[in-house]
């Protein structure tokens, strides 16, 4: 039912890997749904994140960065990016303040495909340089796309979300509420665990390891005290890096679980019992059965 004066749609946020999509929705929501490292290709599914107020309800799609896939998994994250972009009301570009590379002008070519969506310009990290340089990033960036906003921003500073939300909400048609006023995400508990801990494995590993890791939540069994008990399959491509993640007399995945256990309790607000086990599936970002029990479909 669409309330009067009452305003919502869909924006879909793209960019190449680790630009700060992720940074961007957890600051909109202000908690915590898409997890966060400095290693690129983090985000591997489309995440749906939902802003409600009194006057609006913006549904955001963080998709996976757009990049040249070197596996299955790959090509499945960007077509889920491409797709990301066909029915937003609007659509978020977000880059770095420098000159457009090749990945850049690769995405703005897709948002030509994308007729009749307005495109912002989100130029990231604007803290991180001097005001004159972004002037030419601005006048580069405006010869290659007519986008309805340009709009320079620090993800992390809340007064230029804010900004960026104004923005949005005043260009959203008048619509319903497509979910609860109470529902931030559409992602389910366990997954949103799964997350976590892979991004503790990839924040507490190094080289190509990060990128072969998978996670499964294989147990949830709530206890009658409250506590809730998590068995998790840590899944890599090789022998080799199963004892990477393991560590000298598994000092690495103690650390690992003991920081997934705190972000979890953080999220579910009670106590937390985790076991973690590490398991080699070779090649598995080529597997297409395996790919899709891990839910890549």
């Amino acid at each position: 039912m669409i309330v009067e004066g009452f305003r919502s749609g869909f924006v879909s946020i793209v960019g190449r890997p680790n630009v700060g999509k992720s940074t961007l929705l957890n600051t909109i929501l202000g908690e915590k749904i898409s997890i966060v490292t400095s290693r690129p290709q983090t985000t591997r599914k489309r995440i749906l994140g939902i802003r409600t107020t009194e006057k609006s309800q913006i549904v955001f799609i963080d998709t996976p960065g757009i990049h040249k896939p070197l596996h299955l998994l790959g090509e499945i994250m960007v077509r889920e990016a491409k797709e990301a972009l066909k029915d937003a009301n609007i659509i978020l570009l977000m880059v770095e303040p420098r000159s457009p590379g090749r990945g850049e002008k690769l995405i703005i070519d897709l948002l030509k495909e994308a007729e009749g969506s307005p495109v912002f310009l989100l130029i990231n990290k604007v803290d991180l340089i001097k005001k004159p340089e972004l002037l030419p990033v601005i006048n580069e960036y405006s010869g290659l796309y007519p986008f309805e906003a340009i709009l320079p921003i620090s993800a992390l500073n809340e007064d230029d979300v804010k900004r960026l939300l104004d923005e949005i909400e005043g260009r959203l048609p008048p619509g319903p509420r497509y979910y609860p006023e109470d529902v931030v995400t559409d992602q389910y508990e366990r997954s949103v665990v799964e997350e976590i801990i892979r991004e503790k494995v990839m924040e507490l590993t190094e080289e190509e390891v990060p990128h072969s890791v998978a996670v499964e939540v294989v147990e949830w069994t709530e206890r009658e005290d409250g506590l809730l008990m998590l068995s998790a399959n840590i899944y890599v491509e090789r022998e080799g890096q199963k004892g990477i993640i393991i560590g000298a007399s598994g000092s690495r995945l103690k650390a690992i679980g003991s920081a997934a256990r705190v972000d979890v309790e953080g999220l579910l607000g009670r106590k937390v019992f985790m076991k973690l086990w590490v398991k080699v599936k070779e090649d598995w970002r080529r597997d297409r059965r395996v790919l899709k029990e891990l839910g890549f479909q």
